[in-house]
């Protein structure tokens, strides 16, 4: 039964995007209450059995990153907590399955929706017997990952691993066109209703649509055949999703689904399509509760994406040094790439924009292709420097990161890979600490400019 009562949408979100602001004002412009769940306010109290929650929402909107999380347990579990405690859309566990991209193929082949062929094996020489047979290209995975970090595309003469760091990695088919530009379909589902489609273009030196890598985007809203949209539909459902960003991409036999994001951008869908899906979700939010909104509202407010700070965002409390870890000026790291992992000293540079790694090991990981070149110059030279620039999976502590790093030979040097900004604004940096003894302090290098190949 629905009433004209106000409910109370809470966002469980613990980062800053533009996508939780953006469904917290909707809420809030369709006369409903948001309340946006973050550490400074949220609280489960148990008490003579009885449990209560801070704030009391009547009803959850999951905007946990988890594929970004360095806490994904941690994470997971408060939303389960929650979940027990109040209707969530986008529950856990449909959330875990679509983060891991093997369990949501699993699942969506078992739906009968179209995926590309895929491996996934615990052992490396069964990932490589795979990608030999197969004579082609092939794309290499990190089972989890975002914005198209943890992602190759590598050639049948290569080798690969079953792990990427600390996370296991799985081959899948490369679906690409003859002729035709690189490009993939994004269609934005929400409860059952395409919000908006998009085409997605590979930006110059990659092969990745990701927006977050700089690629293109175009409405796709008049040339999308209903066919792809509804298999989007069913992907979301079969997943177990409220609402999803769905990517496809078309093979000479038809769409397949390559992933199902639970926590999809707003940004490229509302570039291309004039559309935001902030004023779907917090509508199908303030329903589920058993309120009422205007659907024509909710039309007039999907032209605007609105991410100004809302009302709802608690007083940010002072920083806790267990929220940011600290790290040293030396520091020992594990670095990875598609042929292999090693521990490597690093020294921590805050000074240097983008982080580096020696030419040597970076061959030695599989540390490439190489995506573009970018000028450095060093602090004792006025001449700035071309290097590659590679991808690159770094773990600092409990941490891992993924970051576009250069290539250059630091074999003069006495650390073979140098953390820069692009990882180092995750911690604090304490200089009086190091993981050696006899180090010696080196040039510092800041990025001058990017110039693509």
């Amino acid at each position: 039964m629905t009433t004209s009562t106000p409910v109370t949408v809470g966002v469980l979100s613990l980062h800053n995007s533009k996508e939780t602001k953006a469904i917290c004002n909707a809420v809030e412009a369709l006369g409903h209450d948001p309340a946006w769940l973050r550490r400074e306010n949220t609280e489960i109290d148990i008490t003579d059995s009885e449990v209560t929650i801070q704030p009391d929402v009547d009803i959850v909107v999951n905007r946990l990153l988890l594929s970004k999380s360095t806490e994904p347990c941690e994470e997971l579990g408060l939303a389960r907590t929650l979940a027990h405690l109040r209707p969530t859309l986008n529950g856990p566990a449909a959330t875990l399955t679509a983060v891991h991209k093997v369990a949501t193929a699993v699942t969506l082949a078992e739906a009968d929706v179209p995926v590309p062929d895929a491996l996934m094996a615990l052992e490396s020489e069964r990932l490589n017997d795979w990608l030999t047979a197969g004579d082609t290209e092939a794309v290499y995975k990190t089972a989890i990952g975002t914005n198209g970090g943890g992602t190759w595309k590598v050639g049948p003469d290569e080798r690969v691993n079953a792990r990427v760091g600390n996370r296991y990695a799985f081959l899948q088919s490369l679906i690409e066109r003859e002729g035709e530009p690189t490009r993939d379909l994004r269609v934005y589902v929400v409860d059952d209703r395409v919000v908006g489609s998009m085409f997605r273009y590979a930006p110059d030196n990659d092969w990745r649509t990701n927006v977050a890598l700089g690629g293109d985007v175009a409405d796709a809203s008049d040339e999308v055949p209903e066919p792809a949209l509804d298999i989007a539909r069913r992907a979301t459902d079969a997943v177990g999703l409220d609402y999803a960003g769905v990517d496809l991409v078309e093979s000479d036999d038809g769409w397949l689904v390559l992933e199902v994001n639970p926590t999809a951008g707003f940004k490229g869908l509302y570039e291309a399509t004039g559309r935001s899906p902030a004023p779907y979700i917090a509508a199908h939010a303030i329903e589920e509760a058993g309120g009422t909104v205007d659907a024509d509202r909710v039309a007039d407010l999907a032209a605007v994406l609105d991410d100004s700070v809302p009302t709802c965002r608690p007083s940010t409390a002072p920083a806790s040094t267990l929220e940011r870890q600290t790290v040293g000026y030396i520091e020992e790291v594990i670095v990875s790439g598609t042929s292999g992992s090693t521990t490597a000293l690093a020294k921590s540079d805050t000074g240097a924009t983008r982080t580096s790694i020696d030419t040597g090991l970076a061959a030695d990981i599989g540390a490439g292709p190489i995506k573009s070149i970018t000028k450095v110059k060093s602090g004792s030279q006025k001449v700035s420097k071309s290097r590659p620039v590679v991808d690159l999976v770094v773990a600092v502590g409990g941490s891992r990161h993924t970051v576009t790093a250069s290539v250059e030979d630091r074999s003069h040097m006495q650390y073979p890979v140098l953390l820069g900004r692009d990882i180092l604004q995750h911690y604090r940096v304490d200089v009086s600490r190091r993981a050696d003894t006899d180090g010696e302090d080196e040039d510092n290098e800041e990025e001058e400019a990017s110039a693509e190949e």
